[in-house]
């Protein structure tokens, strides 16, 4: 089932107009990219074997060697590989971006999910998977974007923050935004325990929006996100 079209980028440049793949569980295909231990990563393929989420976990990268993804990746019998990164700190270098697309491709994912991946993604990355990247971040952006945001939400005394999932563009935490869930912060809250509140949060809605995206119920109009409304929430 299809209810509307994406544009594949190819070599040289060259955009090709794709049916958007919905409903179907096996033609569904998602990426994961991550650097950590993978905690939003198991949340997302126990969703797909739930059926939670309607589609199938095809591919699991890390620019890390030994991540804890990976391992847990292999522990779910999921396709799994550290892709070197290059010799950049936060980003990946130009052989190492194109390694990364041909990964991805070959393994013909339809969403490219990043799971706590720590490189920013831009250029021919985004132009591969055009509005088929998505990340998490945990503060209710356009608030607090960047590292430690729930570091910066504590500190400036704010009393709800939360996690968003966005588009990636060329920004920094700066694309369309899909979905949000607010956390409370409360009194006596420390960095650890307020992390940890997001992180369950995370975990909640990250499967949501794939799941979402995974119907064909999300599309942008004029730079806005329609068709995903608010399905999870703070529960403790």
């Amino acid at each position: 089932m299809s209810n509307g079209f994406l544009l594949v980028y190819l070599a040289g440049g060259a955009y090709q107009k794709r049916p958007l793949q919905t409903t179907n569980t096996a033609s569904y295909r998602i990426g994961v990219l991550g650097s950590g231990k993978g905690s939003n990563f198991v949340a997302l393929a126990e969703a797909c074997r739930a059926g939670t989420i309607p589609g199938q976990i095809v591919f699991v990268g890390s620019d890390v060697a030994g991540a804890g993804i990976l391992a847990r990746a292999a522990e779910m019998g999921l396709p799994n590989t550290h892709l070197a990164p290059g010799p950049y700190r936060t980003k990946l270098d130009e052989a190492a971006e194109a390694s990364y697309i041909a990964a991805l491709q070959v393994a013909r994912v339809d969403l490219v999910v990043l799971a706590g991946f720590m490189r920013i993604l831009k250029g021919a990355f985004l132009r591969a998977f055009p509005q088929r990247v998505i990340n998490i971040h945990p503060s209710l952006l356009p608030s607090f974007p960047g590292l430690e945001a729930w570091r910066q939400a504590l500190d400036r005394g704010v009393k709800v923050t939360g996690c968003t999932v966005h588009f990636v563009d060329e920004g920094i935490d700066s694309g369309p935004i899909i979905g949000q869930e607010a956390v409370s912060v409360r009194d006596g809250d420390t960095v650890a325990t307020l992390h940890e509140r997001i992180q369950n949060a995370e975990r909640r809605l990250y499967p949501a929006v794939v799941a979402a995206l995974a119907q064909g119920r999300v599309r942008v109009e004029g730079g806005r996100v329609q068709g995903f409304s608010v399905q999870t929430q703070e529960t403790t």
